[in-house]
This record gives C-alpha cells, sequence and structure tokens, in this order.
C-alpha cells in the first residue's frame, strides 16, 4: 500500500491575488560566531512572495538554510549565501530575500589605569539583504559612553569661583590652604551632571567588504567619544574616568560631530545614520541628536 501523500497548502492558489513584500519568521533562537565567538542570537529570515497567485511561501526551507550560521564564522559572503539559498528554494514564488540576525557582542575590555579587565556587551545587529540579484549588508551598533554637561560644568565652575572668593577675598593667598580648600567639600560646593549615554549606529558595508568590522567601529566610536563606559575598576581608574569626562564635556550635539568625523573615515562603509541619545540626569526626558552620510531620510 503507498504511503498518503500529505497535502500541501501552501502551494494551493491563493483566494486574493496579491503580491507580499516579506514573509519569514522572526526571533529564530540560533548560535552565530562572529569573531571567534559562539554567540547567542535571534534570527529574522524571510523573502518576498512576488508569486501573486501563490498562497504561501515554504518556511521550512529557509529555516534548514539557517544551519550554515551555526558552524561558519560570520561574513558577508556567508551572508549571501544563505540569501542565495532563500531564493533558489522559492524559485517562481520570491526574488527578494532578507536575513537579520540580532545578537550581543562580548567584548573584553580593560581598565585605564589598573591591570584589571571586564566583559563588555555590544548589542548588535547585521541585516543583509539580496534584492533583484543586488546584495547589502547593514550593521547596527549601540555604544555606551558618559557624557558630562559643559553647561552644567561651567555652572558649577563659577559656584566654586564664587565660593573661593568668599573664603579667600579678603585673605592674603598660602598655597597650603588653597590646596586644603580644594581639597574639603567647604571648596568644591557644585559638580557637574553627566549620565549613561547611548550611540546607535547604522552603517552600511561596501559591497566589497569582505569582514564584519564590528570590532574596529566599536574601538573608533569609543576613542573619538572618549568616554566609555568601564567595566572593572579601581580608583585608580575611577580617577581616569573622573578625568576623560572632564576633557570630554559633551552635550548630544557634540557628540553627534564627533561620530560624524569619526565614521567618515572608516573605509568599510559606505553610508550611515547615527543616533545619539543622553538620558539626562537634570530632565525627565532625553537629548537626542542625529546625524546622516549617504543614508536616506525616511
Amino acid at each position: 500500500m503507498n504511503a498518503l501523500t500529505l497535502p500541501d497548502i501552501a502551494i494551493q492558489p491563493s483566494r486574493q491575488s496579491l503580491p507580499l513584500d516579506w514573509v519569514g519568521m522572526c526571533g529564530i533562537a540560533l548560535p552565530v560566531l562572529i569573531n571567534g565567538q559562539q554567540l547567542a542570537a535571534k534570527v529574522d529570515a524571510g523573502v518576498s512572495l512576488d508569486n501573486e497567485e501563490a498562497r504561501g511561501i515554504h518556511m521550512s526551507r529557509l529555516y534548514l538554510a539557517l544551519e550554515m550560521l551555526e558552524n561558519d564564522q560570520l561574513t558577508p559572503a556567508l551572508l549571501h549565501r544563505i540569501l542565495e539559498r532563500f531564493i533558489d528554494t522559492h524559485e517562481e514564488l520570491s526574488n527578494n530575500a532578507y536575513l537579520n540576525i540580532h545578537t550581543d557582542l562580548l567584548l573584553k575590555r580593560p581598565a585605564l589605569i589598573s591591570p584589571l579587565s571586564g566583559w563588555k556587551a555590544y548589542p548588535v545587529s547585521i541585516r543583509a539583504s539580496l534584492k533583484n540579484g543586488l546584495f547589502h549588508v547593514e550593521l547596527s551598533i549601540d555604544v555606551s559612553y558618559s557624557s558630562t554637561c559643559p553647561c552644567s560644568a561651567a555652572l558649577a565652575r563659577q559656584l566654586i569661583q564664587q565660593q573661593f572668593a568668599n573664603d579667600f577675598g579678603e585673605k592674603s593667598l598660602n598655597l597650603d590652604d588653597v590646596l586644603n580648600w580644594l581639597g574639603s567639600t567647604n571648596g568644591i560646593v557644585a559638580t557637574p551632571h553627566s549620565q549613561r549615554s547611548t550611540a546607535h549606529l547604522r552603517l552600511r558595508l561596501n559591497d566589497d567588504c569582505n569582514a564584519l568590522p564590528l570590532i574596529a567601529i566599536i574601538n573608533d566610536a569609543e576613542m573619538a567619544l572618549g568616554t566609555a563606559v568601564q567595566t572593572a575598576v579601581k580608583r585608580a581608574d575611577e580617577q581616569a574616568f573622573a578625568l576623560a569626562n572632564g576633557q570630554n564635556l559633551m552635550f548630544c550635539e557634540d557628540a553627534a560631530r564627533r561620530l560624524h568625523a569619526a565614521l567618515k573615515c572608516v573605509p568599510t562603509i559606505n553610508a550611515f545614520h547615527l543616533r545619539i541619545i543622553h538620558a539626562e540626569s537634570l530632565h525627565a526626558h532625553d537629548a537626542v541628536a542625529e546625524s546622516r552620510w549617504n543614508w536616506e531620510a525616511t
């Protein structure tokens, strides 16, 4: 007796003829290999449904193609092969394919002064598309840093000057007295406010890029900002961090301009959109700045 043929409802004609831009799955749990690390990721996989008569796609074929992510280093070439598999397995159904990978890149970062180091997570997304034969890769990276308000710093300095005038205005200056005053809470009567801030970077890679330059871009961004958040620290590191904040007073506009200039020098990208968020400690709202280069406004 012949085995029963299992029904395939997806191949039946659609009751309403209409092509669809994207059909697939979101939030697939998979491991990925990035820079030698195996990381837990969530993956979105999809194709266009260009055959308006077809009822649906073959989602299991997309899922099976994702097995390539498990053992191979994540590169633009690997992303390209997976997208080609998506389209090859949907012949006469789909012309376009899409793949999004979301994970946290773990980097061990040294302290500023001491020999300590610790792990820091950087949320990243890799978005790849193959549309009508054209392949593109886009990266999204979140970089956390500290920002000290220039206005608050200036106001704090003015109050310190006033206090200095009150305490020493009618006295002859003595170095020891001044040093003691500077080291006391009576002298430093005000401090500027600062906050943990985030740079959301979206970057489009050059078509000939053969690797994902995640670490290089993170390093360039943190160097441009000068105040990357720390992991393990001793007091010497905390003091060095205070010095870095004092030498890098930043409005959100300043941070955006610094990053814009730094990213334009990265040879592996041809467009970017950056969004700076300073989670204000003075206000209950955020200060935000955005900048684009070769990026279409939406």
